[in-house]
């Protein structure tokens, strides 16, 4: 995830952060299914998702710290 990504998630809204981190999860369970069946291509893909996923769980929760002071 590229910086610029990483500021557009910062300006989402709540609602569409949450909307983004259900897609991550869902892409991840996909690719999870794909390397079970040995039709991955690229495994990494999946560390990649999972980087991506906390990524988002962080920014989540400064919002949520900084809504809270």
């Amino acid at each position: 995830m590229k910086a610029s990504e990483i500021k557009k998630i910062r300006e989402m809204s709540e609602a569409e952060r949450g909307e983004k981190l259900e897609s991550l999860k869902k892409d991840l369970f996909f690719l999870r299914m794909q390397h079970a069946t040995n039709q991955l291509d690229n495994p990494l893909k999946i560390a990649e998702v999972k980087r991506d996923i906390a990524r988002v769980k962080t920014i989540i929760r400064e919002q949520q710290t900084a809504a809270a002071k």
